[in-house]
């Protein structure tokens, strides 16, 4: 123990900048793990790290003299990450993937085929009508509305559709009696892409116990992929709007028309994405 305080302070004197750097990035280090832990509802965890990483430092100093358990428990904090990876798989994901992901995707729709803005506008329109119409009849729906990348091994639970996207169409779909009203509905740009595809459902503790399955799938899927997710509930019609792992309740036409158009780009959009959107639709 006395020996790790000594390095400490040679290395202040030696080279204080790269001592400040070094306390810094430790500490960001462990407040992101406790952060993750109490995000995750397992702040208890932290009460076992802390001392574990503490027996680490004391048990590894020469002056004790335990050689071997010493040597282990120096890697206390490589251990407890890795225990973190295996306890939390599909948090650690999520999180590798946000990160891997473009800041950008989780913004602003970004077009690679011939649409033009009345066309996103007109597709809008069905989807809040549709919505509308649902809500009013109690009938459950889940759409999901992709910006940019689309997960091909959901797509593939579910009936390639690629059709032009409408709101008959969707309302056919989700008809109870429809053999595909149970899963999603993948959207990109004005085509629906899927239909009856299945989702990850949110493990979260924190969801509302009134919400069922179909509002912690929508609530799964934005937590690990940058689509957004419209959910209208067949107990009670109310539309609710998931997006990066949270969901909204009681939406009306006007509220969901804003959300979409946001994520679809049109509406709050820089010059410089709306010129690169439009580039896009010129080709």
């Amino acid at each position: 123990m006395k020996e790790f305080f000594v390095r400490i302070y040679e290395s202040m004197a030696d080279n204080p900048a790269a001592c400040v750097i070094d306390v810094v990035l430790t500490a960001l280090l462990i407040y992101g793990i406790i952060v993750f832990l109490k995000k995750n509802n397992a702040v208890k965890l932290v009460a076992y790290l802390l001392p574990l990483v503490f027996a680490g430092i004391v048990l590894s100093s020469d002056m004790v003299g335990l050689t071997v358990i010493g040597t282990v428990l120096s890697y206390s904090l490589i251990l407890a990450i890795i225990a973190i990876v295996l306890l939390f798989p599909q948090e650690s994901r999520r999180g590798i993937m946000k990160l891997a992901s473009p800041k950008e995707e989780h913004d602003v729709y970004i077009t690679e085929n011939d649409i033009t803005d009345d066309q996103l506008h007109e597709t809008i329109s069905h989807i809040v009508r549709a919505a509308q119409n649902m809500s009013k009849k109690n009938v459950g729906a889940l759409i999901v509305i992709s910006t940019h990348s689309m997960p091909e091994h959901i797509l593939d639970s579910g009936t390639e559709l690629d059709a032009v996207l409408s709101c008959a169409l969707l309302e056919s779909i989700f008809n109870t009696k429809a053999p595909l009203h149970d899963g999603a509905v993948f959207v990109r740009g004005n085509r629906i892409i899927a239909a009856g595809c299945f989702l990850p459902l949110s493990q979260s503790n924190s969801i509302d116990k009134e919400l069922g399955t179909r509002h912690r799938a929508a609530i799964g899927v934005t937590e690990s992929y940058n689509v957004l997710a419209i959910i209208v509930s067949e107990e009670t019609g109310v539309i609710s709007v998931a997006h990066h792992g949270n969901i909204t309740r009681y939406y009306d036409s006007q509220m969901l028309t804003d959300q979409l158009e946001q994520v679809y780009g049109l509406k709050a959009v820089s010059a410089k994405k709306k010129t690169k959107r439009s580039l896009r639709s010129d080709k």
